[in-house]
């Protein structure tokens, strides 16, 4: 095959290329912000014209009683909440956790990564009625003996559960990320007198910023948009999370035909994620191309 067939193969599987990514982009960006659009809307907008018109005007009622009617915000600052504690939990032990495991070795050491990694294969949603009915068997003796239950509808709990069950797949990628770094700076922290416990939170730690950064990301989305745990663990409507609100929110206006609160809170969802995306997006490119995800 001559140079100039050569070339134009080239071209025309980079446009091809170019070509399915703007489409991909097109089917995720458009649905994104028709939602937006909607959020804006009166409820008389939705009917007798097309669905793609814009609003008449920024109707910002729509977003006050999601808020205040519906509960949203409420069920937004227990989201807040669940997520923050989630990763501050997950952090402490995962950081350690992998950089020991990554960096060096001990009795036991392999059998602790077998464990990490078989973890990687248990689905959370498999395990969701045996943690229930655990907790629910821990209230019970709790109440016998004249206490009060504390392992159902509490949010420290379901943090402990989202860190926990998301612990082998945090080790897992920062232990990849951690093992590609050279040991030469650990050796020359040891020789300025360094410990293990200050090298690795003032040397490695640093050094591993973008891994760590495309971790919160990751753990973050993951967190904040659980809906079966949360579901589950919380059966009280004060301690709910925004996904379960929102789900009882579309099952409410629905049956009431009052779209603009639904698509309002689709947008709460949304925006928080959207955001952190926009304000790590270059780390997390980073992250994900310096080894953390390579492993």
């Amino acid at each position: 095959m001559d140079k100039s067939k050569t070339a134009f193969l080239n071209k025309l599987v980079n446009v091809l290329t170019y070509f399915f990514l703007i489409f991909l982009a097109v089917c995720i960006a458009v649905p994104v912000a028709w939602v937006f659009m909607a959020s804006f809307k009166e409820n008389s907008e939705f009917y007798g014209q097309s669905p793609w018109m814009l609003p008449k005007g920024l109707y910002f009622q729509n977003f006050i009683d999601a808020f205040k009617t519906a509960k949203m915000g409420s069920y937004m600052l227990n989201s807040v909440i669940v997520t923050a504690l989630s990763l501050a939990f997950l952090l402490i032990i995962a950081l350690p956790a992998a950089y020991v495991l990554a960096r060096y070795r001990f009795r036991g050491s392999k059998l602790l990564n077998i464990i990490f990694m078989a973890g990687l294969f248990v689905n959370v949603n498999y395990i969701v009625v045996p943690i229930f009915l655990m907790f629910v068997d821990a209230d019970t003796f709790l109440r016998s003996i004249g206490a009060t239950g504390i392992f159902l509808n509490n949010r420290v709990v379901l943090s402990l559960v989202y860190a926990s069950t998301h612990l082998p797949f945090t080790v897992y990628l920062l232990s990849g990320f951690f093992a590609t770094i050279p040991k030469d700076y650990e050796e020359a922290a040891f020789v300025d007198g360094s410990g293990y416990f200050n090298t690795m939170v003032r040397i490695m730690m640093p050094m591993a910023k973008p891994s760590i950064i495309t971790i919160i990301l990751f753990n973050f989305l993951t967190f904040w948009n659980e809906y079966i745990l949360a579901m589950t663990l919380m059966t009280k409507d004060a301690y709910k999370t925004l996904p379960v609100g929102l789900m009882n929110l579309n099952s409410v206006q629905k049956a009431a035909a009052n779209y603009g609160q639904l698509y309002s809170g689709l947008v709460l969802v949304m925006l928080p994620t959207l955001i952190l995306y926009l304000l790590v997006q270059k780390k997390l490119t980073e992250g994900m191309s310096l080894g953390g995800l390579k492993g």
